[in-house]
């Protein structure tokens, strides 16, 4: 797979598998973590917690911003990307800490070190193919590494199943520590091969200094999202896009937002048009990440509370005890104090008294927990899996008896399989058309990759309707479907944009407007916390999914729009 390519290029690929599989461990069950009653979870309303995860997602691409600055004029990327899988590793092991005292102060570390980390080791990928013999594969390099992406991402979430199933959620957290310190320790055991794509390039005249950045940028942006946090609430009694967290995050984006098209206002004549060409791109992927990220909440949630998770008796005697099923109870003793609502399996209540309940959350827990029931609303009810089940299976499933389910967070491994899997055809796909002269450019794979999102979502409107819009469980069928047909989307669209901002960034600007991607998918990736954030607003689900479409469509119509001018501005470059 790596001849031909450069040697650096394996060491990246292990560091970024390494580094992803941290990441999207942590991703993948922290939904799932936030909404799980309390005390193993933190009991967060779907709304709050697809806030929260909208928020964290945003910040952990705003940074980029920050990391790339501070690589191109200082640091380099090489100690960029060691302090940045330090800082992340901090942060998933203090989020291995119950409850959520330390929950924002883990969140922060690793949004900061991905800002170090995740563009400079990016731009060490492009530096890699500086040399004219390598040019022209700089595309298929990019599209080895982002599979070495998504092998992380795949392996994780069988980990994550396993360590929060056996020991709880803690320990899940801590292995995407572990993960995040193995990548460390491999990038520095290859420093040799990537030293020579560590190049710092020089300042010009025209571009501006740390101290102007600072006060033209980073401080306008904190005061705005102090004002975003806190004017909106005050002024009209509510915050203006639904959350303060929203308003602060909207209201800090415009001051860099800003600085990136002053970029293009000060820009030398020959770096005009590369520099408008990646600001057009940018604003259109916004939809592509709004859309793609709903993965780690919207469909999550649709993984968890509205698709049938039941295995083949084969199948389960295997997952079962790799600890990768979920255990549910139809007999719940359902516990309301105030806003925080508890289900206790009735088979696992260990002792009752008038002022609380002693009780397990599955059979194979050592731990006992208790539940304060003075002034509490108890009432039995039904475990909230069975809700949408069908009668003719749920008249036959004991109500004492353990039912098991593969756990929801393996569906976060659906697209990364597919982009292990297609990877290899896609790339093999455009290396055949460009035997005929007829490959696409990048900014039209770009395109056609927002036109199969558009079609991704359609295949959730089909599973809405056919599962009668919630009211019974639908098959896993329709999630794998639309991460298929996502991820060939995402193929198109991704590695390119990483290979694009490559080739047709000014050098010296390399890292910084890889900081622009990021801060495109930062604004995405907010979005997608937003329109999550609509799921229980919206009775009908084929609408939630339509406003994607929409989106979608329009954005590709968009790059389609300005193709010709985008094709001018890479040749130019290329050649």
């Amino acid at each position: 797979m790596f001849k031909e390519h450069p040697s650096g290029l394996p060491v990246l690929f292990f560091t970024e598998m390494w580094e992803r599989f941290g990441y999207y461990l942590m991703l993948g069950i922290f939904l799932l973590y936030m909404t799980d009653f309390a005390p193993l979870g933190l009991g967060y309303s779907n709304e709050k917690a697809s806030d929260v995860y909208g928020t964290y997602i945003a910040l952990v691409y705003l940074t980029p911003f920050l990391g790339g600055l501070l690589a191109d004029r200082v640091l380099g990327y090489i100690k960029s990307i060691i302090i940045g899988g330090l800082l992340m590793a901090l942060g998933y092991f203090g989020l291995a800490i119950p409850g959520d005292t330390y929950l924002w102060p883990a969140l922060f570390l690793i949004i900061f070190g991905n800002g170090f980390f995740k563009p400079n080791i990016s731009t060490l990928v492009g530096n890699l193919y500086a040399d004219e013999k390598f040019k022209k594969l700089k595309d298929t390099g990019y599209n080895i590494f982002y599979m070495g992406i998504n092998i992380g991402a795949f392996v994780c979430n069988f980990v994550a199943a396993y360590l929060r199933n056996e020991f709880g959620w803690g320990f899940a957290f801590a292995g995407a520590g572990i993960g995040m310190l193995i990548g460390v320790l491999w990038f520095i055991s290859g420093l040799k091969h990537v030293r020579e794509a560590d190049v710092k390039k020089p300042v010009q005249a025209e571009d501006a200094s740390m101290m102007t950045i600072v006060l033209s940028v980073f401080l306008p942006a904190t005061i705005a999202a102090v004002i975003g946090y806190f004017v909106p609430t005050a002024l009209f009694g509510k915050p203006l896009l639904g959350s303060v967290t929203t308003d602060a995050f909207i209201f800090a984006s415009i001051p860099i937002v800003i600085f990136y098209f002053s970029l293009w206002f000060r820009a030398s004549k020959a770096d005009k048009d590369s520099i408008a060409a990646l600001l057009s791109i940018f604003t259109v992927v916004i939809i592509f990440w709004a859309i793609f990220h709903q993965n780690g909440a919207a469909l999550t949630v649709w993984a968890r509370d509205y698709t049938d998770r039941q295995l083949p008796t084969f199948v389960e005697s295997v997952a079962s005890p790799l600890g990768l099923t979920e255990e549910y109870y139809k007999d719940v003793l359902i516990v309301k104090n105030g806003e925080e609502t508890t289900e206790i399996p009735k088979a696992l209540i260990i002792s009752k008294t008038d002022s609380e309940i002693k009780y397990k959350t599955n059979s194979k827990e050592k731990q006992e927990h208790t539940v304060k029931i003075s002034g509490a609303s108890l009432t039995d009810g039904e475990g909230a899996y069975f809700k949408n089940m069908s009668p003719e299976l749920k008249k036959d499933i004991p109500g004492d008896k353990p039912y098991l389910t593969i756990s929801t967070e393996i569906f976060q491994s659906i697209n990364p399989f597919w982009i292990v899997v297609l990877t290899p055809v896609v790339v093999s796909f455009f290396t055949s058309l460009r035997r005929k002269g007829k490959e696409p450019s990048t900014a039209g794979k770009i395109g056609w990759g927002l036109f199969i999102t558009a079609i991704s979502t359609i295949v959730m409107m089909l599973a809405v309707v056919f599962s009668e819009n919630g009211a019974i469980k639908g098959s896993a069928g329709w999630l794998v479907g639309t991460y298929f047909v996502i991820t060939i989307g995402e193929l198109c669209l991704s590695p390119m944009g990483l290979s694009l901002v490559s080739k047709v960034s000014p050098q010296r600007l390399t890292a910084l407007m890889m900081g622009g991607w990021f801060l495109s998918t930062s604004i995405g990736n907010k979005l997608s916390g937003v329109i999550s954030g609509l799921w229980n607003g919206i009775d009908n689900k084929v609408y939630f999914f339509m406003i994607n479409f929409v989106a979608a469509s329009i954005a590709a119509l968009a790059i389609f729009v300005m193709i010709k001018w985008l094709r001018r501005v890479i040749a130019q470059h290329e050649h």
